[in-house]
């Protein structure tokens, strides 16, 4: 019987110790220029569908080849951690439902922090690794279909068989062979369009083209500015973030609710009104968004949010 080689065993034991960890997909690839990532990229950005993410513009070479963000790394191992949650009583503006939780960017960094430790126990040398939660300049989408989690759909996000797309990604660069043998997963949508027709503001422009100028996430998150009177219209009463795109994705119709417990409810703010926003102070505010990503958009914005909500309410039957 032909034995398995040290680097097929090491790569099957962390994939297994990423599944005890609560991710719901790993997988890993050797590191290569993300050509075609790299040109969709540069056609948003050559039509300013990117808006102001002007990040988005900077690190283009690193970007496209991961490997320059660790000297001589070879591999990137790619994991996504699921966040559904049964649906619950709903705020009176719509809070993304990843809003809800706490903040993404410390589960998921210290998930992949044992799983990185893990690694470094059962290889025989050193481990040279950088950990990435929307930190450094990678295609992680991309990445994640290339290592075989899942594919992008016609709403952009990573879709993942089985678990739909209420997912966090996260990635470890390392300096050492696995054993990377992904699979190229099926178009997910094939002729669905669900998600084209139900966004309000008509962001989804072409299957897997997003503008961001128009995109309710976007203007509600990133957007730095006030609202123009367009703006405003598109945002309707959605307080910080959309879902909508998800909530109709045939996908995320079965999705088991999340058991890990990794990303719990807050409770406190499922009953947020923009009319107790408003009042907030910076210390109340820190209080309550410290732990979520609300907190790293800010006061300033999220008010500029709340006015716009009651706004709207006010002009239009919402």
């Amino acid at each position: 019987m032909h034995s398995s080689s040290p680097s097929h065993e090491l790569t099957f034991m962390i994939m297994q110790h990423a599944q005890t960890l609560g991710f719901c997909a790993a997988g890993c690839a050797p590191l290569s220029p993300m050509n075609e990532a790299d040109e969709k990229l540069d056609s948003m950005i050559r039509e300013q569908r990117h808006a102001s993410m002007l990040y988005l513009e900077r690190q283009r070479d690193t970007r496209r080849n991961a490997a320059e963000l660790l000297p001589g790394a070879r591999t990137i191992l790619c994991a996504a951690l699921p966040y559904h949650q049964p649906q619950k009583a709903q705020p009176a503006s719509s809070i993304s439902q990843y809003a809800l939780i706490p903040d993404y960017h410390k589960v998921v960094r210290d998930k992949l922090q044992q799983l990185l430790e893990f690694i470094r126990t059962r290889h025989h040398g050193t481990v040279n690794a950088i950990i990435a939660v929307d930190s450094a300049p990678l295609f992680e989408k991309a990445w994640a279909a290339t290592a075989g989690l899942g594919r992008t759909g016609k709403n952009t996000l990573c879709i993942i068989p089985g678990h739909g797309s209420y997912i966090f990604l996260g990635e470890i660069l390392l300096d050492i062979d696995l054993d990377c043998q992904p699979k190229r997963l099926p178009d997910p949508c094939h002729e669905c369009d669900r998600c084209i027709r139900a966004c309000p503001t008509g962001a989804i422009t072409a299957p897997g083209t997003i503008d961001a100028r128009r995109c309710i996430s976007y203007l509600t998150v990133e957007h730095k500015d006030e609202f123009t009177p367009e703006e405003e219209i598109m945002v309707g009463t959605h307080l910080f973030g959309c879902d909508i795109c998800q909530e109709v994705c045939p996908h995320n119709q079965q999705t088991r609710p999340d058991s890990s417990q990794a990303f719990p409810i807050l409770e406190h703010l499922l009953g947020i009104t923009p009319e107790e926003i408003l009042t907030l102070s910076r210390s109340q505010f820190k209080t309550l968004f410290a732990r979520t990503p609300i907190y790293r958009t800010g006061l300033k914005r999220l008010k500029r949010n709340a006015r716009t909500v009651l706004k709207n309410r006010v002009i239009g039957d919402w």
